[in-house]
């Protein structure tokens, strides 16, 4: 069971974390992020796939739990979709713009833009799991932790000091 747990975790880690994205880059990193592969509409919705089967999976949710799973699953795949819509829009902003911006003040705003979208986002994953969180005991508790942060660099969603 633990052995099937942690390859669901590497394999979620390992299909997100390429679609972890850098706003604003430096220069010298720009060559770098042009190497990397173009994630589609269809590969975010493949990494939210994997991300919701994963989780559910590393649950091992009872009939009663159960009920509160359909929030969370919405909530992870409207994350994903904006993701791509983000996604896309930085693409077609550096195709124009050859940077995306045209000087450092247009950069910090619309990195603050996205900070924001992205914490309102968070916020409403946080808010669909509470009540499957709630219902959970304290083994499924950790595993949710460590599931729902697959893939995530470790300074991302702080608990008590941690990470």
């Amino acid at each position: 069971m633990k052995k099937s747990l942690a390859l669901a975790a590497l394999l979620a880690a390992g299909l997100v974390a390429p679609a972890v994205s850098t706003i604003a880059a430096p220069q010298d990193m720009r060559a770098e992020q042009s190497e990397r592969p173009k994630l589609s509409p269809e590969d975010f919705a493949a990494l939210a796939d994997a991300r919701v089967a994963a989780l559910k999976a590393g649950l091992k949710l009872t009939p009663a739990q159960e009920k509160n799973w359909p929030a969370v699953e919405a909530a992870i795949r409207e994350g994903a979709k904006a993701r791509a819509e983000d996604h896309e829009e930085w693409r077609e902003l550096r195709h124009e713009g050859g940077e995306g911006h045209r000087n450092a003040i247009e950069a910090m705003q619309l990195a603050a833009k996205s900070m924001q979208e992205h914490a309102a986002r968070l916020t409403a994953l946080a808010a669909a799991a509470k009540p499957l969180y709630e219902s959970l005991d304290e083994a499924q508790k950790q595993r949710f932790g460590m599931l729902i942060h697959a893939g995530h660099p470790p300074h991302h969603w702080r608990h008590g000091g941690e990470g």
